[in-house]
């Protein structure tokens, strides 16, 4: 069946490189590996990253298909995700894309940050580099943020960071404790290079 529209950007236009590292604003988003795999335990030790990610990590092995898993969503064109390191090389966060369509040139934010690093606006400076990244090297169109309408801090990530806030969709996700209606936020490339 024909296609009447052509993919606004490249199969391959990802898993032809190689992920990149990131640097901004003080901070260095690398790409994951193996020995981040207890620090990533940990991560989802914490209730908050529990509930807003609905998903616990039980086993040392878990947690390193969690760090092994990027390579491969990578070279499928479909997510990435970033360890976010502010001093030295010990991840604080993460930062990443999901659901990532080319054909549409879009998608969605994830982060999160371990307690001990919160307060200090990691994930609004990580989410910034990320989207210089995404909308100046890849060329992405539209950046997508949506959260539960009870995740205060991350409405606050995302305004923010540009994302403005769309509309609301009622009873979208599912967490542990039942349904929750969605924000959605949104930032165009447009809106950040300039109209290019």
């Amino acid at each position: 069946m024909p296609v009447l529209v052509e993919p606004a950007l490249p199969t391959g236009i990802l898993r032809d490189e190689e992920q990149p590292r990131l640097m901004g604003d003080g901070l260095v988003l690398r790409p994951w590996g193996v020995d981040d795999a207890p620090l990533v335990r940990e991560a989802f030790e914490c209730p908050d990253i529990q509930r807003w990610h609905v998903r616990r990590l039980d086993t040392a092995e878990e947690a390193i298909e969690w760090t092994v898993q990027w390579p491969l969503r990578w070279a499928a064109e479909e997510a990435v995700s970033w360890a976010i390191v502010d001093d030295g090389n010990e991840p604080v966060g993460q930062v990443g894309l999901r659901s990532i369509s080319l054909a549409e040139a879009v998608a969605g934010v994830s982060y999160w940050v371990l307690p001990a690093a919160r307060g200090r606006g990691l994930a609004v400076r990580a989410v910034q580099v990320m989207c210089d990244w995404a909308f100046g090297e890849v060329g992405l169109h539209r950046l997508e943020n949506h959260h539960s309408t009870l995740n205060d801090a991350s409405c606050r990530v995302a305004e923010k960071t540009g994302f403005a806030h769309e509309g609301t969709l009622r009873q979208a996700i599912k967490h542990a404790d039942g349904w929750h209606d969605w924000h959605v936020h949104g930032r165009l490339r447009a809106e950040v290079l300039g109209g290019q």
